[in-house]
């Protein structure tokens, strides 16, 4: 089996909270977010085999409890996800993915197989602006909508054990916030902070404001300050991990 790879970060500690992982990258992407951090992933083509990839992720083995795939759009790869999950899986490791949600058919199966424990979903902004901000059909909003009714449903339920929701927030775009909060109020919620060319990316004490607003307790994850978890006014997990070190790890494989 080919799979297009996108690259390798042998260990990370900020892509799954609480473990110590590799990140793997599969190329391709059907949503061309302004604001991508790995654009050179969106296209282009590196075939590798699954026994390739599967040895990069032996050689972190002994340094990591899980794998993170992320893009790229991982799940747009529907059989070599699952490949490479089930060698994960053979190794004793956990599996978690970063996602827009495009493809639930992979995300459904992967769970009916046991063969992930964390999903990590980027909703972009509220349903009816999807269309026109990313330029995409609007059954392409309609897939999203049921990877994440899914996996609420799917975490809720126990099959999946963990889930977070993610909204990258750029000025202008606030008011999403408190519409997706209402979309998702029984998961993990981070709001994150957006980078996109010269614009000047909103604070931290911008983003902690639109956490109070919506009353419940959210991470927020932002260049300067790593990510925290923030509740009722007060932060109440700190990370001290810059993320603008992970991002410039991820560029280089």
């Amino acid at each position: 089996m080919n799979i297009n790879f996108g690259g390798f970060v042998p260990i990370s500690t900020v892509d799954w909270r609480g473990r110590s992982v590799c990140t793997v990258f599969l190329r391709g992407c059907p949503v061309h977010c302004h604001y991508c951090h790995n654009p050179e992933l969106q296209g282009g083509a590196d075939l590798r085999t699954a026994e390739e990839i599967l040895d990069l992720i032996q050689s972190s083995r002994m340094l990591i409890s899980g794998v993170i795939f992320s893009g790229g759009e991982p799940t747009m790869q529907k059989d070599a996800l699952i490949a490479l999950a089930e060698g994960c899986r053979a190794m004793g490791l956990k599996v978690g993915v970063q996602t827009n949600g495009v493809f639930p058919e992979t995300l459904e199966e992967l769970v009916s197989r046991s063969l992930i424990d964390l999903v990590h979903l980027d909703l972009k902004t509220r349903w009816e602006h999807y269309p026109k901000l990313l330029k995409v059909k609007p059954e392409v909003t309609a897939k999203v909508q049921r990877s994440l009714a899914f996996c609420r449903e799917a975490y809720q339920k126990g099959t999946l054990s963990e889930f977070q929701v993610v909204v990258t927030l750029f000025p202008g775009r606030e008011d999403d916030v408190a519409y997706i909060s209402r979309e998702v109020p029984d998961v993990d919620f981070v709001l994150n902070q957006g980078v996109s060319g010269e614009l000047t990316p909103l604070s931290f004490n911008e983003l902690k404001g639109l956490a109070d607003k919506i009353q419940r307790p959210v991470r927020i994850r932002t260049r300067e300050d790593g990510e925290v978890t923030y509740k009722n006014g007060q932060i109440i997990i700190a990370d001290s991990i810059v993320l603008t070190d992970i991002l410039q790890a991820r560029r280089k494989y």
